[in-house]
């Protein structure tokens, strides 16, 4: 048992909190004064104080609880006490604390399962967008690639159809300016132009 552990215990409870320690250790002396001046020979004396007691809620820790258990049962073993007259003990100030934590963890929980929903239809919002850029790009590339004009995909092609076309064009006329030459030379041999 660290040190930690040892100022948190008392009454053989383990405290969460060294204030609550300190709390119970107080509750601890008042019973131990209340002790000394209790006459357990006198029932209704001890009723009185056991009134009082739960009345005022002079203990809160379980330390002073099982104290006012001890005195409840002890005066409902009693044969001059009627039961109606011995109070239940309230524990309003022990849960009290604990069902505030436990609302605050629901309300905790609540809200993250919301935060965890709203991320997760962001995160398919997101995906969703994310395929249609990606089709919406892809669909330019072809686009682009089949374009007549030329651009930055499909310039060299265009480059190279387009001097693939003058080349074809210059040949063509080539051949055709040798055939007249050569119509034109038999026809000079003929008339004798050439010579």
């Amino acid at each position: 048992m660290g040190n930690s552990e040892e100022k948190r215990l008392m009454g053989g409870f383990l405290f969460q909190t060294e204030k609550e320690a300190k709390l119970a250790e107080v509750e601890r002396k008042k019973i131990a004064y209340l002790e000394s001046k209790v006459d357990y020979s006198k029932p209704e004396d001890i009723l009185y104080i056991y009134d009082k007691t739960v009345k005022e809620n002079v203990f809160s820790t379980p330390v002073g609880m099982v104290y006012l258990k001890q005195l409840q049962e002890y005066l409902l073993n009693q044969e001059g006490i009627d039961p109606a007259d011995v109070a239940a003990i309230p524990l309003n100030n022990i849960y009290e604390d604990q069902a505030k934590v436990s609302s605050s963890k629901e309300k905790m929980r609540s809200l993250h399962e919301q935060e965890m929903g709203a991320k997760k239809s962001q995160l398919t919002i997101s995906v969703i967008l994310n395929i249609l850029l990606a089709l919406a790009m892809l669909a330019m590339f072809i686009i682009s690639l089949n374009s007549d004009y030329p651009n930055i995909i499909n310039y060299e092609r265009a480059v190279t159809d387009r001097y693939a076309a003058w080349e074809q064009e210059l040949t063509e006329r080539e051949k055709v300016i040798r055939e007249k030459e050569r119509e034109l030379m038999i026809e000079g041999e003929v008339t004798g132009i050439g010579e």
